[in-house]
C-alpha cells in the first residue's frame, strides 16, 4: 500500500512540477514595449478615477491648481488628439472632451472612450511602421515617438492624481494593488 501511494504522489508532484511552465518574458521591439507601459498607466488611471469619489472630483490642493475632474479631462484631451493622429482621425471627427464640471459618470466614460482610441492606435505599431512619419500638429512625428510622449504625458498626470488622492487619504491604485 505504501508503494501504491508513494507512486501516486511521485506521479503527481512530476504532473504539477511539469505543468508550472517558466514565466514566458516580455515580447521585445518597440510596439510591446510602449504598449506595455501604456497598459499599466491605463490600469492606473481608470482605477484613480474610480476610486476617486465624485463629490473630490472638484478637488484643488490650492486655489491655483487644477480640480481633480480637470486631470481627467486633461488625458482625454491629449489621448484623443495623440492617438487619434496614430489612427488617422481627423481633427473635426474627434470625441469631444465633457467640461470639468461634468459629472463623475460622464468623465468616466469618456476616459474609457480615450482608452478606447488609443488602444487601436498602440494595437496598430508594428516594427515596420514604428518610423512612420505623421502630421502632428504643424510638423512631423514618428508614430513611436507620438505613443511614447502619449505615455509620458500620462505618467506625469498619474502622478498629479496620485498625489491628489494621497492629500484626500486614499490609496492610489499602484500601491495599494499589487
Amino acid at each position: 500500500m505504501r508503494t501504491i501511494l508513494a507512486t501516486a504522489l511521485l506521479s503527481l508532484s512530476t504532473t504539477v512540477v511539469l505543468a508550472q511552465a517558466p514565466p514566458t518574458p516580455p515580447t521585445p521591439g518597440p510596439g510591446p514595449e510602449v504598449s506595455r507601459n501604456y497598459n499599466g498607466l491605463k490600469t492606473n488611471i481608470l482605477k484613480s478615477a474610480d476610486k476617486m469619489p465624485e463629490e473630490l472630483y472638484s478637488f484643488k490642493p490650492t486655489p491655483d491648481i487644477r480640480f481633480f475632474a480637470r486631470i481627467l479631462t486633461h488625458v482625454i484631451e491629449a489621448q484623443t488628439a495623440t492617438c487619434g493622429i496614430v489612427n488617422g482621425t481627423a481633427q473635426a471627427d474627434m470625441a469631444k472632451t465633457p467640461a470639468e464640471t461634468a459629472s463623475k459618470a460622464e468623465i468616466v466614460a469618456a476616459l474609457k472612450a480615450s482608452f478606447d482610441t488609443c488602444d487601436k492606435a498602440y494595437a496598430s505599431i508594428t516594427d515596420a511602421n514604428a518610423l512612420e512619419l505623421l502630421t502632428a500638429g504643424r510638423g512631423k512625428r514618428t508614430r513611436i515617438g507620438l505613443l511614447w510622449g502619449n505615455v509620458s504625458h500620462d505618467n506625469e498626470q498619474y502622478a498629479q492624481l496620485a498625489t491628489y488622492m494621497r492629500l484626500k487619504n486614499i490609496t492610489p491604485p499602484s500601491a495599494s494593488e499589487k
